[in-house]
């Protein structure tokens, strides 16, 4: 079913809430937001919850604070909530605090990308992407119990595992590391961005095979090098008019996140944005020099609001 069929037998809220879990890699499409969502319930159905409960928190707080519709149906306000969600929902046991401290980060989040938006568009400020779920990740993490990694599963480095990696690297950027959660959310890419979806499978694939070279086998194959540079590889491929700026992404997610564990920090999407913030500051002053070439050019039409 078309994208704008879907919308037209789909209610406002629910769309808001599909396009938001869409928008945690950067599109608006209630239909990849709904094979994201299934991702989930498919392979995690114990974090759906707390997604479900980050999301709705962050388009309550948007509409109850009057943030503008059209952001709130594009899912501005819910992806960050929703990335929130499943980051406690992973971390902490669920108790009577639990739906409370979600529903209240998940508030936050909205408000903090509110602010971010107006800087962005008022003062061509930085785009957000996820940064309020990782400022928001890196505190509530503070107060988790420290607790021991489990052993990794051993997994032989075949072809089929390879495929695999690559998928859960998608997987990974909600937490998940099964192959069907991957190739839910890639196919859910085909349908909002053929040409997004290559370059995030590109992404992970070329993290996969860094990690492998570092002989980090059992990470690499769980798609935990992937997730990052798969971001970095969706975000900067809208780009259009420069098609080398994924790759440069790519690489330079790859190289930041051993930067973040050395701090002692969770990567979370970290990498990610910071590898996009550095290219978009070197790339504003060809830019000026393309505009300035081009004085009567007519502006691009940016389908994402992001």
């Amino acid at each position: 079913m078309p994208a704008h069929h879907f919308n037209t037998h789909c209610p406002d809220w629910a769309e808001a809430l599909l396009n938001g879990f869409s928008q945690i890699f950067l599109q608006r499409n209630p239909l990849c937001g709904l094979l994201c969502l299934l991702a989930i319930l498919f392979t995690a159905p114990s974090l759906l919850g707390g997604a479900l409960l980050g999301g709705v928190a962050g388009l309550l707080t948007a509409q109850r604070r009057g943030y503008a519709k059209a952001d709130r149906q594009a899912g501005l306000y819910s992806y960050n909530g929703v990335l929130i969600g499943l980051l406690l929902s992973l971390h902490f046991s669920w108790s009577a605090l639990l739906a409370p401290l979600i529903l209240a980060s998940g508030g936050l989040s909205a408000m903090l990308t509110e602010q971010w938006l107006k800087r962005t568009r008022e003062q061509r400020f930085l785009p957000a992407y996820t940064a309020p779920f990782v400022l928001l990740g890196w505190l509530l993490l503070s107060f988790a119990a420290p607790s021991e990694a489990a052993p990794a599963p051993i997994l032989e480095l075949s072809t089929l595992n390879l495929v695999a990696g690559v998928f859960k690297g998608l997987g990974q950027v909600v937490f998940l590391d099964a192959p069907l959660a991957g190739i839910l959310i890639a196919s859910g890419l085909l349908l909002a961005d053929q040409r997004a979806a290559g370059w995030a499978l590109l992404g992970s694939a070329v993290g996969l095979l860094c990690a492998l070279w570092l002989h980090d086998a059992p990470a690499a194959l769980l798609g935990q090098h992937g997730y990052n540079p798969a971001l970095a590889a969706l975000a900067l491929s809208q780009q259009r008019q420069q098609s080398w700026l994924p790759l440069l992404g790519i690489g330079l997610a790859i190289l930041l996140t051993p930067l973040f564990a050395a701090a002692g920090l969770a990567p979370l999407t970290a990498p990610f944005i910071l590898a996009c913030w550095l290219l978009r500051i070197g790339i504003r002053p060809l830019r000026r020099t393309h505009d300035e070439r081009a004085p009567c050019q007519t502006p691009e039409n940016h389908p994402r609001l992001r």
